[in-house]
């Protein structure tokens, strides 16, 4: 498969997961706010893995445990909306992308502070 087709089929996927995700009725889901972060099927589209990051009061265990209970529903509606050959058997993985780029604007932010502190401290001369 060329990589352009891979790349609109990866996007597409990443739209209408979003999407299918808001209506899925498991509990540890529904109480998080998910955002599909990307797809990354395989060439023969046998698999696909869903990267996924949540805000909300669950945990990564839980939240990783409710998607897999609901994968059989998310890939039936995948496979009624895309129309695909073959719908890809999805695996999800959590995102640490968001948090580690958090904890880096936290740390300059930090720095940037101490800075500013540092500067208006100096006594003039």
């Amino acid at each position: 498969m060329g990589a352009y087709r891979q790349n609109r089929i990866n996007e597409e996927m990443t739209k209408v997961l979003a999407e299918i995700l808001r209506n899925v009725k498991e509990k540890s889901v529904r109480e998080n706010v998910l955002t599909v972060t990307g797809v990354s099927c395989a060439p023969d589209l046998s698999t696909a893995r869903v990267f996924y990051s949540f805000f909300g009061p669950g945990d990564k265990k839980e939240v990783a445990k409710g998607l897999r209970n609901a994968s059989g529903y998310i890939r039936s509606q995948l496979a009624r909306i895309l129309n695909l050959r073959q719908t890809p058997e999805l695996t999800f993985v959590f995102d640490e992308s968001i948090e580690k780029g958090a904890k880096i604007e936290r740390i300059l932010d930090a720095i940037k502070s101490g800075e500013k502190e540092e500067k208006d401290a100096e006594p003039d001369a």
